[in-house]
Protein backbone atom coordinates (compact mmCIF):
# COMPACT_ATOMS: atom_id res chain seq x y z
CA UNK A 1 0.00 0.00 0.00
CA UNK A 2 1.09 3.47 -1.32
CA UNK A 3 0.91 5.93 2.19
CA UNK A 4 2.52 9.89 2.77
CA UNK A 5 5.88 10.52 4.59
CA UNK A 6 8.70 13.20 5.11
CA UNK A 7 11.83 12.17 3.50
CA UNK A 8 14.78 13.13 2.31
CA UNK A 9 16.30 12.22 -1.15
CA UNK A 10 19.98 12.87 -0.22
CA UNK A 11 21.87 13.71 2.70
CA UNK A 12 21.94 17.57 1.77
CA UNK A 13 17.90 17.67 1.31
CA UNK A 14 15.65 19.07 3.25
CA UNK A 15 12.73 16.56 3.67
CA UNK A 16 10.40 17.04 1.91
CA UNK A 17 6.59 15.04 1.42
CA UNK A 18 7.06 11.70 -0.51
CA UNK A 19 4.72 8.72 -1.01
CA UNK A 20 6.48 5.07 0.27
CA UNK A 21 5.00 1.31 -0.20
CA UNK A 22 4.27 -0.82 3.13
CA UNK A 23 3.43 -4.27 2.64
CA UNK A 24 0.74 -6.17 3.09
CA UNK A 25 0.53 -7.60 6.35
CA UNK A 26 2.01 -11.44 6.74
CA UNK A 27 0.70 -13.78 9.20
CA UNK A 28 2.57 -12.93 12.16
CA UNK A 29 2.38 -8.73 10.91
CA UNK A 30 1.06 -5.94 13.05
CA UNK A 31 -0.86 -2.74 10.62
CA UNK A 32 -0.39 0.28 12.32
CA UNK A 33 -2.16 3.71 11.68
CA UNK A 34 0.65 6.30 13.40
CA UNK A 35 -0.78 9.20 15.41
CA UNK A 36 2.68 10.71 16.81
CA UNK A 37 6.73 9.81 15.98
CA UNK A 38 9.14 11.36 18.19
CA UNK A 39 12.08 13.41 16.64
CA UNK A 40 15.31 11.86 17.51
CA UNK A 41 18.71 13.53 17.23
CA UNK A 42 19.83 10.07 15.34
CA UNK A 43 17.30 11.28 12.79
CA UNK A 44 19.28 13.89 11.81
CA UNK A 45 22.10 13.05 12.03
CA UNK A 46 21.04 9.57 9.59
CA UNK A 47 19.35 11.38 7.02
CA UNK A 48 22.27 14.37 6.93
CA UNK A 49 24.65 11.57 6.32
CA UNK A 50 26.40 12.49 9.52
CA UNK A 51 26.65 9.27 10.14
CA UNK A 52 27.71 6.36 7.18
CA UNK A 53 25.94 4.41 5.20
CA UNK A 54 22.57 6.42 4.60
CA UNK A 55 20.27 5.12 2.06
CA UNK A 56 18.06 7.00 0.03
CA UNK A 57 15.63 8.30 -0.12
CA UNK A 58 15.75 7.94 3.71
CA UNK A 59 12.52 8.09 5.77
CA UNK A 60 13.62 8.58 9.91
CA UNK A 61 11.54 7.75 12.87
CA UNK A 62 11.22 5.48 15.47
CA UNK A 63 9.59 6.63 18.23
CA UNK A 64 6.46 5.94 16.87
CA UNK A 65 2.89 5.66 18.67
CA UNK A 66 -0.55 4.58 17.12
CA UNK A 67 -3.26 2.15 16.67
CA UNK A 68 -3.55 -1.20 15.13
CA UNK A 69 -5.23 -1.03 12.23
CA UNK A 70 -5.39 -4.72 11.07
CA UNK A 71 -3.43 -8.14 11.87
CA UNK A 72 -2.08 -11.33 10.39
CA UNK A 73 -3.59 -14.18 10.45
CA UNK A 74 -1.51 -16.09 13.42
CA UNK A 75 -1.37 -12.65 15.61
CA UNK A 76 -2.59 -13.27 19.34
CA UNK A 77 -1.22 -10.81 21.27
CA UNK A 78 -2.85 -7.48 19.51
CA UNK A 79 -5.96 -6.55 17.78
CA UNK A 80 -7.54 -3.67 15.31
CA UNK A 81 -8.16 -0.96 17.94
CA UNK A 82 -4.80 -1.22 20.32
CA UNK A 83 -2.69 1.65 21.15
CA UNK A 84 0.91 0.20 20.66
CA UNK A 85 4.70 1.73 20.12
CA UNK A 86 7.19 0.89 17.84
CA UNK A 87 10.84 1.61 18.79
CA UNK A 88 14.18 1.35 17.26
CA UNK A 89 13.96 -2.63 16.90
CA UNK A 90 11.76 -3.97 13.58
CA UNK A 91 13.27 -7.32 13.29
CA UNK A 92 16.37 -9.25 14.27
CA UNK A 93 18.07 -12.86 14.07
CA UNK A 94 15.41 -13.98 16.76
CA UNK A 95 17.72 -17.32 17.32
CA UNK A 96 21.00 -15.89 18.66
CA UNK A 97 21.77 -15.57 22.39
CA UNK A 98 20.84 -12.01 22.50
CA UNK A 99 17.45 -12.32 20.90
CA UNK A 100 16.79 -15.31 23.50
CA UNK A 101 17.70 -14.03 26.40
CA UNK A 102 15.36 -10.49 25.12
CA UNK A 103 18.15 -8.38 24.12
CA UNK A 104 17.39 -7.99 20.50
CA UNK A 105 19.35 -4.61 20.17
CA UNK A 106 22.68 -6.45 20.85
CA UNK A 107 21.70 -8.76 17.88
CA UNK A 108 23.91 -8.70 15.05
CA UNK A 109 21.29 -9.04 12.76
CA UNK A 110 19.41 -6.74 14.56
CA UNK A 111 16.84 -4.34 11.85
CA UNK A 112 16.51 -0.93 12.92
CA UNK A 113 13.06 0.90 12.29
CA UNK A 114 15.13 2.84 9.99
CA UNK A 115 17.85 2.33 7.10
CA UNK A 116 18.61 -0.89 7.45
CA UNK A 117 18.17 -3.99 4.77
CA UNK A 118 14.92 -5.51 4.56
CA UNK A 119 13.04 -6.95 1.38
CA UNK A 120 10.38 -4.52 1.43
CA UNK A 121 10.54 -1.44 -1.00
CA UNK A 122 13.00 0.27 -1.38
CA UNK A 123 14.95 -2.49 0.07
CA UNK A 124 15.75 -0.92 3.08
CA UNK A 125 13.49 0.26 5.99
CA UNK A 126 11.47 3.48 6.77
CA UNK A 127 10.69 4.97 9.81
CA UNK A 128 8.29 6.78 11.57
CA UNK A 129 7.62 10.43 9.57
CA UNK A 130 4.64 8.25 7.84
CA UNK A 131 1.46 7.16 8.15
CA UNK A 132 1.60 3.88 8.68
CA UNK A 133 4.02 1.02 9.17
CA UNK A 134 3.81 -2.76 9.42
CA UNK A 135 5.73 -4.60 11.46
CA UNK A 136 6.48 -8.23 13.12
CA UNK A 137 4.56 -8.90 16.41
CA UNK A 138 7.30 -9.54 18.43
CA UNK A 139 8.67 -5.98 17.87
CA UNK A 140 5.11 -4.26 18.58
CA UNK A 141 4.87 -2.96 22.20
CA UNK A 142 2.02 -2.27 24.25
CA UNK A 143 0.94 1.55 25.27
CA UNK A 144 -1.09 1.45 28.71
CA UNK A 145 -0.75 5.35 29.03
CA UNK A 146 -3.89 7.42 28.84
CA UNK A 147 -4.94 8.44 25.02
CA UNK A 148 -4.45 11.80 25.59
CA UNK A 149 -0.96 11.12 26.47
CA UNK A 150 0.14 9.47 23.33
CA UNK A 151 2.18 12.43 21.90
CA UNK A 152 4.18 12.48 25.16
CA UNK A 153 4.72 8.94 25.30
CA UNK A 154 6.50 8.38 21.59
CA UNK A 155 9.88 9.77 22.71
CA UNK A 156 9.44 6.74 25.33
CA UNK A 157 10.38 4.53 22.27
CA UNK A 158 13.91 6.04 21.94
CA UNK A 159 14.55 8.50 24.94
CA UNK A 160 12.96 6.99 27.53
CA UNK A 161 14.41 2.99 26.97
CA UNK A 162 17.90 4.50 25.81
CA UNK A 163 18.21 5.85 29.63
CA UNK A 164 15.76 3.60 31.54
CA UNK A 165 17.94 0.66 30.03
CA UNK A 166 21.31 1.85 31.91
CA UNK A 167 19.82 2.69 35.07
CA UNK A 168 18.36 -0.86 35.35
CA UNK A 169 21.27 -2.43 34.68
CA UNK A 170 23.50 -0.55 36.66
CA UNK A 171 20.38 -0.88 39.20
CA UNK A 172 19.62 2.84 39.91
CA UNK A 173 17.46 3.16 43.17
CA UNK A 174 16.92 3.66 46.79
CA UNK A 175 20.38 4.35 48.19
CA UNK A 176 22.17 4.75 44.73
CA UNK A 177 23.63 8.38 43.99
CA UNK A 178 23.04 9.13 39.91
CA UNK A 179 24.18 11.69 37.86
CA UNK A 180 22.77 12.94 34.91
CA UNK A 181 24.54 14.69 32.38
CA UNK A 182 23.14 16.75 29.66
CA UNK A 183 19.28 18.19 30.07
CA UNK A 184 18.10 17.49 26.58
CA UNK A 185 16.03 14.92 24.80
CA UNK A 186 17.60 11.83 26.76
CA UNK A 187 18.72 13.51 30.03
CA UNK A 188 15.49 15.11 31.04
CA UNK A 189 14.01 11.70 30.38
CA UNK A 190 17.48 10.29 32.73
CA UNK A 191 16.16 12.67 35.62
CA UNK A 192 12.70 11.61 35.88
CA UNK A 193 13.39 7.81 35.64
CA UNK A 194 16.56 7.92 38.10
CA UNK A 195 13.98 10.16 40.57
CA UNK A 196 11.04 7.77 40.07
CA UNK A 197 13.49 4.83 41.11
CA UNK A 198 14.29 6.05 44.00
CA UNK A 199 17.96 7.16 43.12
CA UNK A 200 19.54 10.39 44.99
CA UNK A 201 19.51 12.43 41.50
CA UNK A 202 22.16 14.98 40.47
CA UNK A 203 21.85 16.78 37.12
CA UNK A 204 25.00 18.41 35.22
CA UNK A 205 24.12 21.36 33.13
CA UNK A 206 26.35 24.02 31.24
CA UNK A 207 24.20 26.87 31.33
CA UNK A 208 23.46 27.63 35.07
CA UNK A 209 19.85 28.97 33.42
CA UNK A 210 18.95 25.07 33.53
CA UNK A 211 18.79 25.02 37.25
CA UNK A 212 15.13 25.17 37.67
CA UNK A 213 14.39 23.31 35.19
CA UNK A 214 16.34 19.81 36.44
CA UNK A 215 14.69 20.63 39.58
CA UNK A 216 10.90 20.76 38.16
CA UNK A 217 12.11 17.41 36.35
CA UNK A 218 13.45 15.74 39.68
CA UNK A 219 16.99 15.96 40.22
CA UNK A 220 17.95 16.21 44.08
CA UNK A 221 20.74 18.85 43.38
CA UNK A 222 22.08 20.68 40.29
CA UNK A 223 25.93 21.15 39.48
CA UNK A 224 27.27 23.81 37.00
CA UNK A 225 29.78 21.73 34.80
CA UNK A 226 31.79 24.38 34.62
CA UNK A 227 32.08 25.29 37.80
CA UNK A 228 35.09 23.69 39.24
CA UNK A 229 33.85 24.16 43.10
CA UNK A 230 30.77 23.04 42.37
CA UNK A 231 32.48 19.63 40.29
CA UNK A 232 34.96 19.15 43.41
CA UNK A 233 32.19 19.18 46.00
CA UNK A 234 30.61 15.59 44.64
CA UNK A 235 34.86 13.93 44.22
CA UNK A 236 34.74 10.59 44.61
CA UNK A 237 30.90 10.42 45.66
CA UNK A 238 28.73 8.55 42.30
CA UNK A 239 27.76 5.26 41.98
CA UNK A 240 26.90 5.80 38.17
CA UNK A 241 26.94 8.70 35.77
CA UNK A 242 24.41 8.84 32.81
CA UNK A 243 26.24 10.93 29.86
CA UNK A 244 23.62 11.74 27.94
CA UNK A 245 25.54 14.52 25.66
CA UNK A 246 26.06 13.70 21.92
CA UNK A 247 29.07 16.34 21.50
CA UNK A 248 32.43 15.39 21.73
CA UNK A 249 34.01 16.90 25.69
CA UNK A 250 36.21 16.08 28.54
CA UNK A 251 35.20 13.17 30.21
CA UNK A 252 37.99 13.32 32.84
CA UNK A 253 35.76 15.81 35.23
CA UNK A 254 32.89 13.20 35.66
CA UNK A 255 35.72 10.13 36.06
CA UNK A 256 36.83 11.64 39.31
CA UNK A 257 33.37 11.77 40.13
CA UNK A 258 32.86 8.20 40.55
CA UNK A 259 33.19 6.41 43.64
CA UNK A 260 35.76 2.75 43.87
CA UNK A 261 34.09 0.99 41.47
CA UNK A 262 31.56 3.31 39.93
CA UNK A 263 30.60 3.20 36.42
CA UNK A 264 30.16 6.53 33.78
CA UNK A 265 28.14 5.37 31.59
CA UNK A 266 27.95 6.90 27.98
CA UNK A 267 24.63 7.52 25.76
CA UNK A 268 25.12 10.36 23.85
CA UNK A 269 26.60 9.45 20.27
CA UNK A 270 28.52 12.37 19.02
CA UNK A 271 29.73 12.50 15.75
CA UNK A 272 33.64 12.84 16.44
CA UNK A 273 35.04 11.06 19.51
CA UNK A 274 35.54 12.14 23.19
CA UNK A 275 38.99 13.05 23.66
CA UNK A 276 41.18 10.15 25.03
CA UNK A 277 40.61 9.98 29.34
CA UNK A 278 43.22 9.89 31.77
CA UNK A 279 43.87 6.28 32.32
CA UNK A 280 44.88 6.84 35.71
CA UNK A 281 41.49 8.45 36.48
CA UNK A 282 40.33 4.84 35.88
CA UNK A 283 42.48 2.45 38.01
CA UNK A 284 43.01 3.99 40.44
CA UNK A 285 39.53 3.57 41.72
CA UNK A 286 38.67 0.64 39.19
CA UNK A 287 36.49 2.86 37.24
CA UNK A 288 34.47 2.01 34.49
CA UNK A 289 33.37 3.70 31.04
CA UNK A 290 30.71 1.51 29.34
CA UNK A 291 28.11 2.39 26.83
CA UNK A 292 24.64 1.48 26.57
CA UNK A 293 22.48 1.09 23.22
CA UNK A 294 18.46 1.04 23.52
CA UNK A 295 16.77 -2.21 25.16
CA UNK A 296 15.75 -5.09 24.17
CA UNK A 297 11.46 -5.70 23.76
CA UNK A 298 10.73 -6.84 26.80
CA UNK A 299 12.79 -4.24 28.97
CA UNK A 300 11.10 -2.08 26.41
CA UNK A 301 7.89 -3.46 27.52
CA UNK A 302 8.83 -2.85 31.51
CA UNK A 303 9.61 0.93 30.65
CA UNK A 304 6.68 1.81 29.09
CA UNK A 305 4.74 -0.70 32.06
CA UNK A 306 6.88 1.49 34.35
CA UNK A 307 6.38 4.77 32.97
CA UNK A 308 2.65 4.46 32.81
CA UNK A 309 2.28 3.43 36.92
CA UNK A 310 4.04 6.19 37.49
CA UNK A 311 2.54 8.71 34.98
CA UNK A 312 5.96 9.64 33.23
CA UNK A 313 5.79 10.76 29.76
CA UNK A 314 8.30 13.42 28.05
CA UNK A 315 8.18 16.84 27.95
CA UNK A 316 7.07 17.49 24.17
CA UNK A 317 6.48 20.31 21.17
CA UNK A 318 3.89 19.19 18.96
CA UNK A 319 4.74 20.01 15.43
CA UNK A 320 3.05 19.38 11.75
CA UNK A 321 5.33 17.27 9.54
CA UNK A 322 5.80 20.46 7.63
CA UNK A 323 7.81 21.82 10.07
CA UNK A 324 10.24 19.29 10.53
CA UNK A 325 13.25 21.00 8.62
CA UNK A 326 12.82 24.11 11.11
CA UNK A 327 12.70 21.87 14.26
CA UNK A 328 16.08 19.97 13.33
CA UNK A 329 17.59 23.54 13.07
CA UNK A 330 15.95 24.41 16.58
CA UNK A 331 17.41 20.83 17.69
CA UNK A 332 20.50 21.84 16.59
CA UNK A 333 20.55 25.36 18.76
CA UNK A 334 19.34 23.12 21.98
CA UNK A 335 15.69 25.48 21.07
CA UNK A 336 13.14 23.08 22.41
CA UNK A 337 12.08 21.50 25.94
CA UNK A 338 12.81 18.54 25.48
CA UNK A 339 11.20 16.70 22.63
CA UNK A 340 9.69 17.60 18.95
CA UNK A 341 6.55 14.97 18.01
CA UNK A 342 5.43 15.19 14.83
CA UNK A 343 1.27 14.45 14.81
CA UNK A 344 1.08 11.97 12.07
CA UNK A 345 -2.28 13.77 11.10
CA UNK A 346 -1.10 16.45 9.44
CA UNK A 347 0.38 13.91 6.82
CA UNK A 348 -2.66 13.64 4.98
CA UNK A 349 -3.04 17.57 4.23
Amino acid sequence: MVVKAYGAYAGDKPLEPLEITRRTPGPHDVQIDIAYCGVCHSDLHQVRAEWAGTRFPCVPGHEIVGRVSAVGAHVSGFRPGDLVGIGCIVDSCRHCEECETGLENYCDGMVGTYNFPTPDEPGWTLGGYSQRIVVHERYVLRIRHPEDQLAAVAPLLCAGITTWSPLRHWQAGPGKKVGIVGIGGLGHMGIKLAHAMGAHVVAFTTPASKREDARALGADEVVVSRNHGEMAAHAKSFDLILNTVAAPHDLDAFLALLKRDGTLTLVGAPASPHPSPDVFNLIFKRRSIAGSMIGGIPETQEMLDFCAEHGIVADIELIRAEQINKAYERMLKGDVKYRFVIDSATLAV
